[in-house]
C-alpha cells in the first residue's frame, strides 16, 4: 500500500490561519508561521475585548442610572440599598432604560424605594 501525505489537512489548516489573518499588515497575513502566532494573539485580544465589553457595558448604566438619582435628589449607591432594602428587582440595564425613556417613572420608582426602604427601617413593613 503506497504511503499517504497529509496534503490536504495541511492546506484546509493553513488556510483558516490565513482566513484569520486577512486584512493583517506585512507578513502577517501570508507567512504562515508569522500569522499562526498573529492569529492566536488576535484572539487571545478578542476574548479579552469581550470581557472588557461587558465592563464597559454595565459602567456605562451605572453612570445613567447615577446621574437620574442626582436629579432625584440621590446618590447611586443610596438608590440601590434602598431598592434591595425594598425588594425591588430591578436589573441596571432595565433601571438605565428608565432613566432615559421614562424619567417620570423613574422619578416615582425613587421616591416609592426611598419610602419602602425608610418603612422597613423602622420595622413597619412586612417583606
Amino acid at each position: 500500500m503506497p504511503r499517504t501525505t497529509n496534503a490536504a489537512s495541511r492546506a484546509v489548516k493553513r488556510a483558516k490561519v490565513f482566513a484569520m489573518t486577512k486584512g493583517f499588515r506585512g507578513k502577517r497575513k501570508n507567512c504562515y508561521s508569522i500569522a499562526v502566532r498573529a492569529a492566536e494573539r488576535a484572539m487571545q485580544n478578542a476574548y479579552v475585548g469581550r470581557k472588557e465589553k461587558k465592563r464597559n457595558i454595565r459602567q456605562a448604566f451605572i453612570s445613567r442610572i447615577s446621574a437620574a438619582a442626582r436629579e432625584n435628589g440621590t446618590s447611586y449607591s443610596r438608590l440601590m440599598h434602598d431598592m434591595t432594602t425594598s425588594d425591588i428587582q430591578l436589573n441596571r440595564k432595565v433601571l438605565s432604560e428608565l432613566a432615559i425613556h421614562e424619567p417620570k417613572s423613574f422619578s416615582a420608582l425613587t421616591k416609592f424605594s426611598q419610602e419602602r426602604a425608610q418603612e422597613v427601617r423602622k420595622g413597619l413593613a412586612l417583606i
